[in-house]
């Protein structure tokens, strides 16, 4: 009997599992980013050699990534917000009017643009979860209410000279044994801003949030079916609203990194954020229908659109334009990459 069983497992042998649809995607933006930045280093060269490069990629983009994270969040509950990138730029504009012409301290300023990106994200949650509001008409206000006030904090832009902050700005993080030798012979450290490592931090946190958590198992489940969730007693409303909340938080602290790295308060800053947001969590495989994504895929994603901005500079086509024609072909193909693994999705069901 007991040979019989033997034979019988030896002769059905247990199947390999398949990746699921978040780790497919999240290896397709690994790989495709790999090729790109791997593909500048031997063909375009021009700094791409240089590990400061891709630091100098982390130093500009920390606020993206942060912000990115929080719209990947509400996106993988079904939802969007556009209004991110304008509470970036009230959080910057708002921080430098305290410190500048308030006298205000570097600890208070956080806290004023902390209670500004859970005003934004508390509001707009509550319309959204509770009121049902399409989350898209709701973070337009949003985006239209936040660039409006930050004309009325102040109209010029100007340059923060609080000490405090200039030297928290200034601080840097020495990378050890990743510098280069200038052409004097100097060598010089590789480094990162503090931002950068607010932004790791912020990823690891939602990281692990979303693949151990209850909370975050809620999140894909609304995405996915709201219907559903509610037959398994997800609190739908309450979900959605947390979502927001945190993108709201998100966009916050993304918005004091952004004012950590530029030093400044403008009404223009961080105009079209939201939608480099948005690209960059679509690259990194979360489906604007919900239910699917990952946030190490966001950061990818991320890396991954500022990467191919810069080798659009480096060959020579600077402007804007070109730019903007290589991210919407990038686009594309992740959303085709997207259908086609959801179209086999349909097929196994």
């Amino acid at each position: 009997m007991s040979n019989t069983k033997k034979a019988g497992s030896q002769a059905l042998p247990n199947k390999p599992k398949r990746l699921t649809d978040t780790n497919l995607l999240l290896l397709i933006t690994i790989v495709v980013f790999l090729v790109m930045y791997i593909g500048a280093m031997i063909f375009l060269k021009k700094g791409f050699l240089k590990p400061q490069t891709f630091f100098n990629i982390l130093n500009a983009n920390a606020a993206l990534i942060i912000t990115s994270c929080g719209m990947s969040l509400v996106m993988i509950t079904g939802g969007i917000d556009i209004s991110v990138g304008g509470v970036v730029a009230l959080v910057s504009m708002s921080c430098a009017v305290y410190l500048d012409y308030h006298g205000g301290s570097v600890f208070a300023s956080l806290l004023i643009a902390l209670g500004i990106g859970l005003a934004f994200g508390a509001v707009q949650g509550f319309l959204v979860a509770y009121l049902d509001i399409q989350p898209f008409i709701v973070s337009l206000a949003g985006m239209f209410f936040a660039r409006g006030m930050t004309t009325i904090v102040h109209t010029a832009p100007f340059n923060v000279a609080n000490e405090g902050f200039a030297a928290l700005k200034d601080t840097r993080i020495n990378v050890p044994g990743l510098g280069t030798v200038n052409k004097l012979g100097k060598y010089i450290n590789a480094y990162v801003e503090i931002g950068v490592i607010v932004a790791v931090l912020v990823v690891i946190i939602l990281f692990c949030i979303l693949k151990w958590t209850k909370a975050g198992r809620n999140f894909y489940a609304v995405g996915g079916s709201r219907q559903s969730a509610l037959m398994l007693g997800i609190n739908v409303k309450k979900t959605r609203f947390l979502a927001h909340l945190l993108c709201g938080l998100l966009a916050g602290i993304g918005g004091y990194v952004y004012f950590l790295h530029v030093g400044s308060g403008s009404a223009s800053h961080a105009m079209g954020m939201e939608m480099n947001a948005i690209a960059s969590s679509i690259i990194g495989g979360t489906l604007l229908t919900g239910g699917v994504g990952n946030i190490a895929g966001t950061f990818v994603g991320v890396l991954s659109l500022s990467t191919i901005q810069n080798i659009v500079s480096s060959i020579g086509l600077d402007q804007a334009w070109w730019t903007g024609i290589t991210v919407a072909a990038m686009l594309c193909l992740f959303l085709v990459v997207q259908s086609m693994i959801m179209a086999r999705k349909k097929k196994r069901v």
